[in-house]
């Protein structure tokens, strides 16, 4: 049986901490599937579908990763992909309780699905989607927190 795991986000846009937990999966795991779940309360810059190009092009190097999009529960999700883990990343202990909230409420609905926990690269430990958007949006350097074809994305989203 093939280990499945899920590395859900809303990867508005994808980051280079993103990648770095992809990545590490990818190693892990002999499938892993990028979830980019959809958000309807939340207002996002880029639609799903711009998302999970952006993931598939900066993913293009890991053969064992799918990029997918989904609008329900997480776990709903993971289970229909035939998916044993899910892969999140913790960036500092801020993320642990929040993170533990979901983990806690999605064992509940299915406890087959374990969740595995990552750390995130030290120099991605304030790095977020929104801190990304918000240095994009006046021109600052991003170079170094996202990757190129991402950076190229933002620019245009900023300049139109």
């Amino acid at each position: 049986m093939t280990k499945i795991a899920v590395v859900p986000g809303s990867f508005d846009p994808i980051t280079n901490g993103h990648l770095d937990i992809i990545e590490r999966a990818a190693k892990v795991f002999p499938e892993v599937r990028v979830a980019v779940m959809n958000n309807s309360s939340k207002r996002s810059l880029f639609t799903v579908e711009e998302r999970k190009d952006l993931i598939r092009t900066v993913t293009s190097k890991f053969p064992n990763v799918i990029v997918e999009s989904s609008s329900g529960l997480l776990i709903d999700y993971a289970r229909e992909a035939g998916a044993s883990v899910i892969v999140r990343g913790l960036r500092a202990i801020s993320d642990f309780e929040y993170e533990m909230q979901i983990t806690s409420m999605n064992r509940m609905l299915d406890e087959s699905i374990e969740t595995f926990f990552v750390m995130t690269k030290n120099q991605y430990s304030f790095l977020s989607s929104s801190i990304v958007k918000e240095v994009a949006k006046y021109g600052g350097e991003i170079s170094a927190l996202v990757p190129s074809q991402v950076e190229v994305a933002l620019k245009k989203k900023f300049q139109g």
